[in-house]
């Protein structure tokens, strides 16, 4: 039987003309199919029949990933089922040439046991042997360059070299050919940033400093301090207006992720049928309305911190991809299959029973323990009294200091009913009402509205035994009219009287004290 040709069929001699030929379609194409299409026919008279192709090693996973394959010497292409395109490392030669940085020749017929998907995939395509070479630069490995045979070769003398030097000259097209993709993904992420800080700056008239020395307060950020250094992720719970993107905002600020991008998502505010473009973006035409590529906001965090306030509102039908995004990294943008991959710290949020709504099937149990890695739990601010005062004066001179005015200190009593208030709206309601103070308060006097706060108690059915209670706020308010009176030497008008103390008209500070039986006319019944 004759010894089978070896893989370069053209005599040394034309070599050099070859690889020439080689150099001038690396230089002449920016494109990679354009430049493999050339190569393919540069190469045609020196390989025998059957394809050239490359592959690229994930730098994690080294799994072999082909990106091109090209008939070369005359040959039809593999059907497309025949050749797989992706390979994980036990089974890719791509894997092997990427770790020895060495030729590797294979023959289709004596690989026994060895790479059982690509010895099918040979068999279905008819390939007889085939040898890879690595694609590497100075600056960094890419992958492999394959050469596969039609025909039975050997591994000829110095036929390694040949393609060897062929690697070389694609792998700085390749390499270029990745910098200007990443290039572009850079530029398409600073704009898309750029255009979402503007945003921000736009509409967020947040304050980012966390107040409140009290004991509740300082566990929390006790808590914070722990897990911001990790990549854990972290449920902030809480009511409606407690901070919880404050902390957010503190666990990024405390993080290794600080001089990257903290990006929000309010995942209550966004419609179900857009809430999937906004987290994973979308190609142009991907439906209806999508007349340009979005970025979206996992892609626009990839290496910062990203907040999602409201998870509790995510739909049932996109659960199951953020925990995809979550679990593995990776995701597809709408209209597009392929795979970005992402390194972002999560930080959610809700109000809302996560357990509760996993009870009822309204949450994915996976999803909720993905993530209640490290919960951090708001302590509304009924809960938290001993902090108002330092949160007044801090709200004060955040709203003066935008006006232009000063204020003289609060007065005890207008402190008092606000500490006995139960705020509902948490501190936002607080910081809500401190701001309305200042537009109205024209001197130095802050003149807090407290009636706007005047909640009637509802009252207990009649059977009912009275618990023992603290004292409600209708009688906190009565304490409180009482005892300012009695510092005015009941004086009720004028810049010091009890009314202007308050914080109230005369007309509305007389009309309280008629309803809650605060001097000769008799209570009006609550």
């Amino acid at each position: 039987m004759p010894r089978p040709a070896g893989l370069v069929r053209s005599p040394a001699d034309q070599r050099p003309a070859a690889l020439l030929a080689v150099a001038q379609a690396v230089a002449a194409h920016a494109d990679l199919l354009h430049l493999l299409r050339d190569l393919a026919a540069a190469l045609g008279g020196h390989l025998p029949r059957g394809y050239v192709s490359f592959a690229l090693a994930d730098p994690d996973t080294r799994a072999g990933r082909l990106q091109f394959l090209e008939p070369v010497g005359g040959a039809p292409p593999p059907a497309a089922a025949d050749t797989p395109t992706e390979l994980p490392a036990g089974e890719s030669p791509t894997a092997v040439v990427w770790d020895s940085q060495e030729p590797l020749w294979l023959d289709a017929s004596t690989l026994d046991g060895r790479f059982p998907v690509l010895r099918a995939a040979f068999a279905r395509q008819g390939v007889k042997a085939a040898c890879f070479v690595p694609l590497t630069t100075p600056r960094r490995r890419l992958g492999a360059m394959g050469f596969a045979s039609f025909e039975p070769v050997a591994a000829a003398p110095g036929d390694a070299d040949f393609p060897v030097q062929v690697g070389r000259l694609v792998a700085l097209a390749v390499e270029g050919a990745l910098t200007r993709q990443e290039l572009q993904r850079a530029n398409a992420r600073l704009a898309a940033e750029k255009r979402y800080l503007e945003e921000e700056i736009r509409t967020e008239r947040r304050t980012d400093e966390i107040v409140g020395g009290g004991a509740a307060m300082k566990h929390v950020m006790e808590q914070v301090g722990v897990v911001a250094p990790t990549d854990s992720t972290v449920l902030v719970t809480g009511e409606t207006g407690t901070g919880k993107e404050l902390i957010a905002r503190a666990v990024h600020r405390l993080s290794g992720r600080r001089d990257r991008t903290f990006v929000k998502v309010n995942c209550a505010a966004i419609p179900t049928g857009l809430l999937e473009s906004e987290l994973f973006g979308h190609e142009k035409g991907a439906f209806t309305g999508a007349v340009e590529r979005r970025v979206g906001r996992f892609e626009l965090a990839d290496g910062g911190t990203l907040f999602l306030d409201e998870v509790g509102d995510i739909p049932p039908e996109l659960q199951p991809k953020l925990l995809r995004v979550l679990q593995e990294r990776e995701f597809e943008r709408l209209g597009s299959g392929k795979t970005i991959r992402v390194n972002v710290r999560l930080v959610a949020a809700t109000h809302r029973n996560l357990s509760k709504l996993v009870g009822e099937g309204k949450f994915r149990a996976d999803l909720f323990y993905r993530l209640h890695v490290f919960p951090v739990h708001l302590p509304p601010l009924r809960d938290r009294p001993g902090d108002i005062a330092e949160l007044v004066r801090h709200f004060v001179g955040v709203f003066a200091r935008r006006l232009g005015r000063s204020y003289d200190p609060l007065p005890d009593a207008a402190l008092a009913a606000l500490q006995a208030y139960p705020w509902p709206g948490n501190v936002r309601e607080l910081q809500h009402l401190i701001e309305r103070a200042v537009i109205l308060s024209a001197g130095p006097e802050l003149r807090v509205p407290l009636g706007e706060l005047a909640v009637e108690p509802t009252a207990a059915p009649a059977a009912a035994p009275a618990p023992p209670r603290s004292p409600t706020l209708r009688e906190a308010e009565r304490a409180l009219i009482e005892r300012t009176l009695a510092e005015c030497g009941g004086v009720v008008g004028g810049p010091k009287g009890a009314a202007a103390r308050l914080g109230m008209k005369r007309t509305t500070l007389i009309s309280r004290m008629r309803k809650l039986g605060v001097g000769v006319d008799p209570p009006t019944p609550p």
